[in-house]
């Protein structure tokens, strides 16, 4: 259980910060920028959410799966595999997870045409929020394939994040009417 009585330690004033074994770290450490990369997708959820949850109840239900799942994946890489007895078992992100990942994915685009080209962020303001939320998980993604260059990472975190970009891109188009509102790329229109 989590408890936040205080909420300012001043033990980061120094400019590092506590990971989940204990060990201090430089705050602009790898492992830091990964994980505060996925809380950084894991607010735009949060304003996606602001959207979808009165007229988007299949794409909000995800979306609040994944909201707790990302703090569980913040966790899993707060807490290096080091092998080390840590006195309790670490949070770890489950291939479960990442399959229902893949079930929503698939559900959401049964109903989607296929592309016949690039969709540009656009459309309606929630599918405008997820594609800034694809992009970040992108960028998270990217930065946990790096730290896993140099650490040992949980290798379902990795692919969570690849997926979850995946579904935020299904989840944009499918909350353009289906895809019938996307913007799509048209080359060389502006030449």
């Amino acid at each position: 259980m989590v408890v936040l009585n205080k909420i300012y330690t001043k033990t980061g004033d120094d400019g590092t910060t506590a990971l989940g074994s204990g060990e201090r770290r430089p705050k602009h450490d790898l492992r830091i920028e990964a994980y505060g990369t996925v809380d950084e997708t894991n607010s735009i959820v949060g304003i996606v959410r602001l959207q979808t949850a009165e007229n988007a109840p299949l794409v909000d239900g995800v979306l609040g799966r994944i909201q707790n799942d990302l703090f569980d994946l913040g966790a899993d890489l707060a807490t290096p595999e080091t092998g080390q007895d840590l006195g309790y078992e670490p949070l770890r992100v489950t291939d479960g997870q990442v399959e229902a990942i893949e079930a929503a994915i698939d559900e959401l685009n049964a109903d989607l045409s296929p592309l016949r080209s690039f969709v540009l962020p656009g459309g309606s303001a929630a599918s405008a929020h997820l594609h800034l939320a694809r992009t970040v998980s992108r960028r998270a993604e990217r930065l946990i394939v790096e730290l896993s260059q140099r650490e040992n990472i949980n290798p379902a975190a990795s692919r969570y994040m690849n997926r979850l970009s995946d579904y935020f891109f299904v989840a944009s188009r499918y909350l353009n009417n289906k895809g019938e509102d996307d913007v799509l790329w048209v080359p060389g229109k502006n030449r």
